[in-house]
């Protein structure tokens, strides 16, 4: 039966699909006058089916996922409690009596005994791993690149004419009234070279939207962002990042990228009501997080692990080049904390102490040993300000050596190892990345190297290949030569999910001298709807796509060996990948950020509810340390915000085949994959201490 078929069948035509190819399940549902006694049944049927293909693990599964008897749980990111019945609610749908339950429930479990009926070949072969790769465009594609130049011819002329109109004469960027069309032309082309001045002319309206991408954006879509202007939801789309997307008919497919600047309906509808995923970003004064950890205040550190805290400065840092569609921080957002008013997040007097103040939680913290400045965007900061803040730190690692030095063996404080730059102005902004700041980048790494700082990271986010353009590999070269090692986290959104785009981007990057750190699930809460792809596509893709970028021992032996010399990153990973035969490095972990508790891909399914969403029961991933305040924190039920047949009829929509797809059914579990030996912590000298300072678990 094609899968295809299957996702169009009404309510009926699937009770028939049931009698037809299960026609035991179907008749016994209907003789049974108790559900109990059709749960008697199944357990029967099951075994009977099961002896004939004898597999215990196959045998674990379906009765987890299936043979439950109803039961409640709490849905750890609402905090709802959830009751399901998955074997009453199918004796009651294939008798016709249950029309509340979705017919994603019955496409469901219907796959779920098809997978248990037919074999069939899980791992595609590697040319057809190849052949997904390659029908994705990349932004350095000629093709692309010709059809981009002629968007920046419009989009420029465009720009003219909105330089024009404005009454801000005190802006460096305007025209004197004896300019010729020419001359102002070629200013534009000048500026085009400047980031501020893709920041000064970023697009914040929807019809000023429309206008740059010529109007091709539907009355249906115009609707949706106009209500998003009315909620209050912000836009902010540099002239840049405009110029990468397709305004032709046929141009190049663009969705991945487009997904992120064209709001959804769903968002707009929850923006206002939207809660913090990551709960432990909600903080009051005086009580520890979700995660344990005492804070100094809500707004500049965040905090989930023991080695690592999150900073964000009071700058520019506290904004972003564009804001994405899904964004983490949109509830911050929501609330204002974080926003485009970038003159007004220029930091005011007072700042440096308050950063100061803010530093001796590092200092006087015993298990940190990695900070993360992001935001919003670190690179938002101007260069003065990033400079300033690196002092910060800089100072800060160093008073922390010297403290240790008075300390005994055994009540020694983990001293400063890695430093991050979170920022995704690599793709909306590569002109960012000015001789200003990799100055600053330069001075900071050679005094910080004496501090014992060993790790020098730019963090970024690409989501497609179509997002590597001529500009972007000329940042990214800056950077390394800069002595700095840039990562790649993805979100795995639906269109992002299609077959073989994530592993193009890994290869992509890679080939420029980026190495990929995550590949992260969407968090699904309601607005993020249009956008979540179910965590078994994200298994599905772990083992039949990323497995092809695997690393030998001896091949992770050479990329930490080049990763020593970041400057010879680019072309260095591109020539080991020849030398090896082999597409990309798989140095990614596809995992879910869970709320409070961490990333993990670790997980089986364990019920269904009546709209076909699976129900997941997440352990916490074993390869890395937790804060104790969440080490008993018991079971974790996520449940996902659509069913896997609705997930699929939006690839459909996207022009994908969703037979492609069909093995998805049979990733009912996950298990987190093991950090590549970058991004392991290092050992440190004997004698840190194992008690914990800002810390308070509670029972």
């Amino acid at each position: 039966m094609k899968v295809r078929n299957v996702l169009k069948y009404s309510y009926t035509e699937l009770i028939d699909l049931f009698e037809r190819d299960f026609p035991g399940i179907a008749q016994a549902a209907k003789e049974c006058g108790d559900w109990r006694d059709f749960e008697g049944f199944l357990k029967e049927y099951i075994r009977a089916t099961l002896i004939r293909r004898p597999s215990p693990l196959s045998i674990r599964r379906f009765f987890r996922m299936f043979v439950n008897r109803s039961r409640y749980i709490h849905d750890f990111s609402t905090g709802e409690k959830i009751r399901y019945e998955p074997i009453k609610w199918l004796w009651e749908a294939l008798r016709g009596e249950a029309m509340d339950i979705h017919r994603d429930f019955l496409i469901d479990r219907y796959f779920l005994f098809k997978q248990y009926q037919d074999s069939f070949d899980v791992l595609p072969s590697s040319e057809q791993s190849k052949s997904w790769r390659k029908r994705w465009k990349v932004g350095i594609d000629e093709d692309v690149s010709y059809e981009r130049r002629e968007n920046r011819v419009r989009i420029c002329q465009l720009l003219i004419g909105k330089i024009e109109r404005r009454n801000k004469m005190n802006s460096r960027y305007r025209f004197t009234p004896e300019m010729e069309d020419g001359e102002k032309r070629g200013l534009i082309d000048e500026w085009w070279k400047d980031y501020k001045f893709h920041l000064s002319m970023a697009i914040r309206d929807p019809d000023e939207l429309n206008l740059f991408l010529d109007n091709t954006l539907s009355d249906k879509t115009m609707d949706i962002l106009h209500d998003a202007k009315l909620k209050g939801i912000p836009f902010f789309v540099t002239p840049y990042y405009l110029s990468l997307l397709s305004i032709k008919e046929r141009g190049y497919d663009d969705s991945t990228i487009r997904s992120y600047v064209i709001y959804s309906r769903e968002l707009v509808v929850h923006f206002g009501h939207i809660q913090a995923w990551e709960k432990e970003d909600v903080v009051e004064a005086g009580k520890p997080n979700a995660a344990g950890w005492l804070l100094p205040n809500s707004t500049n550190i965040h905090r989930r692990y023991p080695e690592v805290a999150i900073f964000i400065p009071d700058s520019m840092g506290r904004a972003c080049g564009g804001l994405c569609a899904l964004c983490q921080r949109m509830y911050d957002f929501q609330k204002g904390h974080l926003n485009f008013n970038l003159e007004r997040l220029k930091p005011v007097e007072g700042w440096e102490r308050k950063m100061e103040r803010l530093m001796t939680y590092y200092e006087y913290d015993s298990q940190l040993r990695d900070i993360l400045i992001t935001g919003g965007d670190a690179l938002m900061s101007q260069n003065s300000t990033l400079e300033k803040i690196l002092d910060a730190v800089y100072q800060m690692a160093v008073r922390k050596i010297e403290t240790n030095k008075y300390r005994v063996k055994g009540k020694k404080y983990a001293e400063i190892q890695r430093v991050r730059l979170g920022s995704r102005l690599l793709a909306y902004l590569p002109s960012r990345i000015d001789d200003g700041l990799i100055d600053v980048l330069k001075r900071f790494r050679e005094k910080a190297v004496h501090a014992g700082i060993q790790q020098f990271f730019i963090q970024t986010h690409f989501e497609s290949p179509l997002e590597i353009t001529e500009e972007v590999v000329q940042a990214v070269r800056r950077l390394l030569d800069a002595g700095w090692i840039i990562t790649n986290q993805l979100v795995f959104t639906v269109a992002a999910s299609r077959r073989g785009h994530t592993a193009r981007l890994r290869e992509e990057l890679n080939k420029i001298g980026v190495l990929t750190y995550y590949t992260f699930s969407v968090k699904g809460f309601g607005e993020n709807y249009a956008l979540f792809a179910p965590n078994s596509r994200s298994e599905q893709e772990v083992k039949e796509e990323k497995v092809y970028g695997q690393l030998s021992q001896e091949l992770e032996n050479e990329v930490l060996k080049i990763l020593e010399q970041p400057e010879l990153l680019n072309p260095g990973l591109a020539r080991l990948l020849d030398k090896y035969d082999q597409p990309f490095l798989a140095t990614d972990r596809n995992v879910m950020n869970l709320p409070g508790i961490g990333k993990s891909m670790t997980f089986v399914t364990v019920g269904l509810t009546k709209e076909g969403k699976r129900i997941l029961r997440f352990s916490l991933d074993v390869n890395r340390r937790h804060s104790p305040g969440v080490d008993n924190i018991g079971d974790i039920y996520i449940v996902e915000n659509k069913s896997i047949a609705a997930y699929l009829r939006q690839l459909e929509e996207l022009g994908e085949d969703v037979e492609d797809y069909f093995s998805i059914w049979h990733y009912s579990e996950g298990q987190t994959e093991a950090r590549f030996a970058l991004f392991e912590y290092s050992r440190q000298y004997t004698g840190i201490t194992g008690d914990f300072t800002n810390l308070i678990v509670e029972s």
